[in-house]
């Protein structure tokens, strides 16, 4: 039997991995910027100061880049309080880790061990690994030149290649470079041609300085631009009501990201283009779904599209987002589904945040589906009447379902200051933070540690587990979904 220690252990890491799945830093609907950080380091510290090695362990699961970073840079910045077995196991997680973060992140995180002063063996044992591991050191060097540049130093590591070294020291020195993209950002500087055949990001800088028109630049450089960047860039034009020429792929884009973008189109645009939208949304949530598609049995879900769905300036519509990528997904995942708006909408596709959210009404209404799985995506501010919801499935739990016919699962996208956690509806359902659809799977498995019928034994052993499959497949994803 587990001690009480033990049970409030697990209920502290469940309460991290929650954070570390939603919270960014950012201004939510309900905290301001500050307020999040203040909360957020607050429960780094705590976690690291306590539970070390179950700190180091979150790293295995499905959270956000940003405390991912965090999480590696506690470990790099304290490592004289480790001891050598945990120095070891926080190695390898650490590089297991860095293989999924997108390379622009782990610049940024040496950029901040250097201005910390952490310089110690396994932070350059670390970095020396991980830029070995790297396809194309070349064109790292000219995507993210200062970034390698100040890694390279700060580790005092000298580039294999005496070209990449002059390239990143004095790049300007030589009359020609042998390496093929080093040659190109060469030429570049004097030909219009070769603007085209860099990365779009370094090639938008160059098209700057030949005053290129916009226009003629992106439709020449559409084929080197990656499927998030022409998604970013149709999402930034349409922000700023203006065409910009780049034909996106949707079916190919990560479905939260496509939820996203097509929650950023107006709605006549959206009944406009409802069978190619609709299509694409099914598309992405059939390939997050993979071998489960049409397993999941019955489903229904209560998805938010109230007021607060908005997210804020800095998250534009990011919870309204998660909801209806989850609504394609567990469509996909179900045998037979219902998805239930709080609005009460109809079509998915025309969901925009408004009115209060009365999800104790929408998860009666839910219950009366005789589902086998009830999914519940929202922040948890249940206002319509407040507590109607915890009640609801009060009731219903104990009374009414007390066999558990029907799985309940609360999956918040919102990170809640206040309570250094995501808010909960009620005690008798378990809560799960989520930041991409594409986890749904893997946090409804996590949700089951929330229920409170499983300790820190149970806790520990999943933790485990997902550590060898990260270790097992490096630079890859450890669950359903892409990159973040």
């Amino acid at each position: 039997m587990e001690s009480y220690g033990d049970l409030v252990a697990a209920d502290d890491v469940l309460l991290f991995v929650n954070a570390a799945i939603t919270a960014t830093g950012q201004r939510e609907f309900h905290a301001d910027a500050g307020t999040q950080r203040l909360s957020l380091d607050f429960l780094h510290a705590y976690m690291l100061g306590n539970y070390r090695d179950l700190y180091a362990g979150v790293l295995a699961l499905d959270i956000n880049d940003h405390n991912a970073t965090l999480i590696v840079r506690r470990l790099l910045e304290t490592s004289a309080e480790a001891t050598v077995e945990q120095r070891r196991s926080e190695g390898r997680l650490i590089a297991g880790r860095l293989a999924l973060l997108p390379p622009q992140r782990v610049y940024g995180l040496f950029r901040a061990l250097r201005r910390a002063g952490v310089n110690n063996r396994r932070t350059r044992a670390l970095l020396r690994d991980w830029l070995a591991a790297r396809p194309d050191l070349a064109f790292d060097a000219v995507k993210y030149r200062s970034g390698l540049k100040q890694a390279l130093r700060h580790a005092h590591l000298a580039p294999g290649d005496s070209e990449l070294g002059t390239f990143l020291f004095a790049p300007l020195s030589r009359a020609h470079y042998d390496t093929p993209i080093l040659e190109t950002w060469r030429r570049a500087h004097y030909e219009q041609t070769a603007v085209y055949e860099l990365p779009y990001t370094v090639a938008e800088g160059f098209a700057a300085k030949h005053g290129i028109p916009r226009t003629v630049f992106l439709e020449r450089i559409a084929p080197r631009m990656t499927r998030l960047e022409a998604l970013r860039l149709q999402e930034t034009a349409e922000r700023r009501g203006v065409a910009e020429a780049v034909a996106v792929d949707l079916a190919r884009m990560p479905l939260t990201r496509l939820a996203g973008y097509v929650l950023s189109l107006p709605a006549a645009e959206r009944v406009e283009r409802r069978e190619e939208l609709t299509s694409a949304l099914r598309a992405a949530a059939a390939r997050v779904a993979g071998a489960h598609r049409g397993t999941w049995g019955r489903v229904t879900a209560v998805l938010d599209d109230s007021f607060s769905s908005y997210g804020s300036g800095a998250k534009r519509r990011r919870p309204l987002a998660v909801a209806l990528a989850c609504h394609y997904l567990l469509e996909a995942l179900a045998d037979r589904y219902a998805g239930l708006w709080t609005s009460g909408r109809r079509e998915a596709l025309l969901a925009h945040p408004v009115g209060p959210t009365p999800l104790g009404e929408r998860i009666l209404d839910a219950l009366d589906t005789a589902p086998d799985r009830l999914v519940i995506v929202s922040d948890g501010w249940d206002n319509a009447p407040p507590g109607l919801a915890a009640e609801v499935l009060r009731v219903w739990r104990t009374r009414l379902d007390p066999e558990r016919r029907t799985s309940v699962v609360h999956l918040n996208p919102v990170y809640d200051a206040d309570d250094f956690d995501v808010r909960r509806l009620a005690p008798s359902v378990p809560t799960a933070g989520v930041r991409d659809a594409e986890d749904l799977p893997a946090l409804v498995e996590i949700a089951q540690f929330a229920e409170g019928r499983t300790g820190l034994a149970e806790l520990t052993a999943y933790l485990d587990a997902r550590a060898e499959r990260l270790l097992a497949v490096p630079g890859q994803r450890t669950a359903t979904g892409g990159a973040r």
